[in-house]
Parts: C-alpha cells; structure tokens; sequence
C-alpha cells in the first residue's frame, strides 16, 4: 500500500465471505492482497464492526447477514467517520442489490457500483477535510 495524503479513505470493498462484489482504490497499492489475507480472519456468520491498524493503515469492517463492507484509510482518519461511510455504503448497496447479493457472481456490482464507491469515498473524505460536522446529519 503507498501512501497518499493524510485524512483519506483510500479502499472499499463489498464482499460476501471472500468473494468480492464490488471495490474501488484511490491510489494504486496491493490492497486487494492485504485485504484477502484480510477477509479468510472475519467470521461472516455474525454480525459485527471492528477496526484495526497495520503498518500505518486503519481497517474498518462491518459484517451484516454475511456481507463484509470494508475500508482502509491512512492512520489520521477519524474512526466514527469510517463507519458512517460504510454504513451508507451498505444502505445504498443493499437497496440497489437486496434480491442479488446472496447470488452475485464475483465482482458482479463492479461495473454499476465502483462508481458510487469512488463518490463516497471523495464526499467524505474531502467534507471531513474541510469541515467534519458536515458529516454529522449523513
């Protein structure tokens, strides 16, 4: 994983278990390795939210009826953040794909749903740069 700037999410990921539905990266990294050794450790058979450091980086997960949303964000990005981001996350993709998510091939979402993670991951952490009340009422 590189560094970029400070107060940043930098990857997303939807997965069911280890099959990943959907992902966005900001900057290029090995994300994806990191977060497949990542992902065989979450237990998918109860609901949960955790995070965690590594080298530098925070972890944030949220597991919901099997469904793991996941980010990774640079040490200096508020946690309580982190989680409202991923439970919009999970509101916007469990309304768009409720009848789908149990089903879905891997990487199925990708090509509709990238696009909104990439958006909210600018709309926070561009709104927590600049003033992170704006993040209160989302």
């Amino acid at each position: 994983i590189r560094k970029i700037n400070n107060m940043s999410i930098l990857y997303c990921t939807i997965t069911r278990g280890t099959t990943v539905l959907a992902k966005h990266a900001k900057c290029t990294g090995n994300f994806q390795e990191v977060v497949e050794h990542i992902l065989v450790k979450i237990e998918t058979n109860k609901d949960s939210k955790m995070s965690y450091t590594q080298t530098g980086y925070l972890f944030h997960y949220i597991v919901e009826s099997g469904i793991i949303y996941l980010c990774i964000t640079d040490e200096a990005f508020d946690r309580s953040t982190s989680f409202t981001f991923l439970l919009e996350v999970k509101k916007r993709f469990t309304k768009t794909y409720q009848h789908r998510i149990e089903t879905a091939l891997p990487f199925a979402m990708q090509s509709e749903f990238s696009n909104v993670l990439a958006s909210e991951m600018n709309r926070f952490s561009n709104s927590l740069k600049n003033d992170p009340t704006q993040l209160k009422n989302v």
